[in-house]
């Protein structure tokens, strides 16, 4: 049996830190079009989530294009939750965009009422945090405050720490992806993530090693305590994701 989180988070239907972890899909795309036929083609895959990774879109200062790009998206996923991720480009990003941008992006977003969950780096300035925090609020819009480090995994007691920081800073849900240089690594993340669920982190938690090495994870990251992982509908927006298709058929067999 899975280690479930003390604190679930439920957005719609999907229950974040319960009996099983929940499978997640991004989209990944420049323009409108491409987003809802990527939306209707992901959404017949059943996820329990989808992420609409906005940093990859073409015009990405067009606030008003985005709207109405979002609202066409809510109306096509009806009832399936919305991660909404505009990743900064240190940590992963598709392109470098001015903060305020993205913090105008993100806050206009969130007070749209359409998103269910936005995801923010917690490297971002405190006043960057602090509007989007009160945004999500104000809305119930529930929060992810994630660290991506994409060269190296650090210590365990770093990891655990981390995630207890992304706690304490007021997220619903922490997460954290490192890179493995090697299977130690892997081991060391999900032992960090062990100690993590069984120590001060009451919220959900994702905990990802990225990569090749690290699909393990992915997939056996639930007993550990991780709450979401992302699988491949299209296109991948990290490394070493796998289709879903390969991710429930496997997770069947972990976790039913």
């Amino acid at each position: 049996m899975r280690l479930e989180s003390p604190v679930k988070v439920t957005v719609r239907h999907a229950v974040v830190g319960g009996p099983r972890p929940l499978v997640c899909l991004p989209l990944v795309a420049g323009e409108q079009t491409d987003l809802l036929d990527q939306a209707e083609d992901l959404i017949r895959l059943k996820p329990d989530l989808l992420e609409w990774r906005v940093d990859a879109w073409n015009t990405i200062e067009d606030a008003a294009g985005i709207q109405a790009a979002l609202s066409a998206l809510r109306t096509a996923m009806g009832e399936l939750p919305l991660i909404f991720t505009c990743r900064i480009h240190t940590e992963g990003g598709f392109k470098e965009i001015a903060q305020q941008v993205r913090l105008d992006m993100i806050t206009a977003a969130v007070s749209s009422g359409q998103v269910d969950i936005v995801d923010v780096e917690m490297c971002n300035p405190p006043d960057f945090l602090q509007a989007v925090t009160t945004a999500a609020h104000d809305t119930g819009t529930r929060l992810i405050l994630s660290h991506h480090n994409f060269e190296s995994t650090p210590d365990e007691a770093v990891i655990v720490d981390m995630l207890s920081q992304a706690q304490q800073m007021g997220a619903d849900i922490a997460k954290i992806a490192v890179m493995p240089g090697n299977y130690s690594d892997v081991l060391t993340l999900l032992n960090a993530t062990l100690k993590a669920r069984t120590g001060s982190v009451r919220i959900p938690m994702v905990a990802i090693s990225m990569g090749a090495r690290g699909r393990l994870t992915r997939l056996a990251g639930g007993l550990f305590g991780s709450d979401i992982t992302y699988a491949v509908g299209r296109d991948a927006s990290a490394p070493g994701q796998i289709t879903i298709h390969e991710l429930k058929q496997a997770m069947a067999l972990v976790y039913d």
